[in-house]
């Protein structure tokens, strides 16, 4: 047995909800105080044990700054000694608590760790930049834009008009795509598929007998393809972006819940999939999509796979288009893709939807007995994270 081999032991998400909706409510903090508290409760371990809880979070600002995370520890009424850390590699920064947790893990410096991620954007005020025509943010220095003059860096609305040019994905491939998105996800929810994973929560966090949230609010289990068809597009005149075929403004956490295997085996715990490979990457800031073809194929490296041997692809659908690029590159069927639908469904807390993924991944894996997953998810600025697990049969061993 390789005794620092981390092991996924549990795996819970929040329902994601619109911006100004049934979450609106929830301050950051209790979103994931609550998720972290039901994680425990439901693995049964000892939350002393916890050596660090790793968290995502984007807008780190009003209710989001000051180590979200640690707060969120204490509102989950974990023991005072668990530490927290906030980290922020933007759409990607959930997966990116868990690739750090999985690398404490292999490290031996963690046994066993919590890897998360929460984004209310009903809460945090947004930045200039999720506003159509609105300039790059103050976070863009004057020598990085100087170094950019000649191909100016763009908000990524913009950019994904450049990629849709670039790999010839037009109006229709996105709608339609979007289409899907939305129909697996309402599928996917109506036959329960999702409901292992969910955490309850009330529409009014003190108040018990409010309305229950148990599903995701944005999916429409019947999508307009006409309607979709007449919205305008968003960043160009005549480009192929829309609202329809873009991700979800949302609120939301998810956790999961890592071991090594030696700690798994003392206490009795049962890992549901081990990490065969995590890889980050980067590549043009400009067009900004496109590192997440150079970390699928680092990550496919340093597990020794192909892309056939891969049973289940999750590509975050910040925009249609980035999922279809994905697919045209590596050749992927339809019906191994985004099989639950995605972002532009289900939305997109971008804090959070890193460990919402992977936690969709590893149910599906297990409903379907299939072996490997991977997910991958672009970033702001050219950068990709991807990860790739290995279900695991109960019982089983190394």
């Amino acid at each position: 047995m390789n005794e620092h081999e981390p092991v996924i032991i549990g795996a819970l998400r929040t329902p994601v909800g619109k911006r100004g909706g049934r979450l609106r409510q929830w301050h950051p903090v209790d979103l994931l105080g609550e998720t972290l508290h039901q994680l425990v409760e439901r693995t049964g371990i000892d939350p002393a044990d916890l050596d660090d809880v790793i968290v995502g979070c984007v807008l780190q600002w009003g209710p989001q700054h000051g180590n979200l995370g640690r707060h969120a520890v204490l509102a989950a009424g974990l023991p005072e000694s668990v530490p927290a850390v906030t980290i922020d590699r933007q759409c990607g920064s959930g997966q990116q608590a868990v690739s750090f947790a999985v690398h404490g893990v292999r490290a031996g410096a963690y046994q066993l760790v919590i890897g998360a991620g929460v984004e209310s954007m009903s809460q945090a005020p947004l930045p200039p930049s999720f506003k159509p025509g609105e300039p790059l943010g103050p976070q863009y220095s004057p020598r990085e834009l100087a170094r950019y003059q000649d191909n100016p860096l763009l908000p990524q609305g913009v950019s994904s008009e450049l990629m849709n040019q670039r790999f010839g994905l037009g109006r229709e491939m996105l709608d339609a795509f979007a289409v899907r998105s939305h129909q697996r996800a309402a599928a996917a929810a109506q036959a329960g598929r999702f409901q292992e994973q969910l955490v309850w929560l009330t529409e009014e966090p003190a108040d018990p007998d409010s309305p229950v949230v148990a599903a995701d609010e944005g999916v429409r289990a019947n999508s307009d393809p006409a309607k979709m068809a007449a919205l305008r597009p968003v960043f160009a005149a005549d480009g192929a972006t829309t609202a329809a075929n873009s991700s979800q403004i949302s609120d939301g956490a998810a956790a999961l819940l890592i071991a090594s295997r030696a700690y798994a085996e003392r206490h009795g715990l049962q890992p549901r999939a081990r990490f065969v490979s995590t890889a980050v990457a980067a590549a043009d800031p400009v067009i900004q999509f496109t590192a997440v073809l150079d970390s699928t194929r680092k990550a496919l490296k340093e597990a020794g796979l192909g892309i056939g041997d891969i049973d289940l692809f999750e590509v975050n659908e910040a925009f249609a288009g980035v999922p279809l690029m994905f697919q045209r590159e590596f050749g992927i069927l339809d019906d191994r893709l985004n099989v639950n639908g995605g972002s532009v469904a289900i939305g997109h807390p971008p804090g959070s939807t890193g460990a919402r993924m992977l936690t969709d991944l590893l149910c599906e894996l297990e409903r379907r007995g299939s072996r490997y997953g991977l997910q991958t998810i672009c970033e702001a600025s050219g950068t990709a994270n991807t990860t790739i697990i290995e279900r695991l049969d109960p019982g089983s061993r190394p």
